[in-house]
């Protein structure tokens, strides 16, 4: 059995974002983050959630995912995702991180737990200063490069 807890932040929403997770197994503890040049709060809330799950090695294991993103949480426990996928995410937003996480979903028994943001819960509290420090880390910042893309096709129009 993992848990994973998840946030992501966004200056600017969109600007300069970032993700934090925090998995823990037993005595087993690990933090990860990463940050983005220009993302919205939606892709790295989803994005944590993509690189948690991604970072289990072993397939069919038992995972509980922590996050505040309602975004996230009722899009996969309401099924609405599964839905998307039908009419092949037609007018729906973050398409490429909602493919990489169905890739990584289908490995593990997933459950989500939404948890309310910013109310003193130690590990949420915790991913969200991961987030926006590596929103802030200016030197390291990758880019998103789907969002980018398709934010500058949008302008272009």
């Amino acid at each position: 059995m993992i848990e994973i807890y998840t946030d992501g932040a966004a200056s600017g929403n969109p600007g300069p974002g970032g993700y934090g997770v925090i998995l823990r197994s037993g005595a087993h503890y690990k933090e990860l983050s990463g940050g983005f040049r220009m993302t919205t709060n939606n892709r790295m809330e989803l994005l944590a959630v993509i690189v948690g799950l991604a970072s289990i090695k072993k397939p069919g294991t038992q995972v509980t995912i922590y996050s505040d993103s309602k975004y996230v949480v009722d899009s996969v426990e309401k099924k609405w995702v599964f839905g998307w996928v039908k009419t092949g995410f037609k007018d729906k937003k973050n398409k490429d991180l909602w493919m990489r996480f169905l890739t990584v979903y289908k490995l593990h028994d997933v459950k989500f737990i939404w948890i309310k943001g910013h109310n003193s819960h130690p590990e949420n509290e915790r991913c969200d200063e991961l987030a926006v420090a590596a929103s802030k880390q200016k030197s390291t910042l990758e880019i998103d490069t789907p969002f980018e893309i398709e934010r500058n096709k949008s302008t272009l129009l």
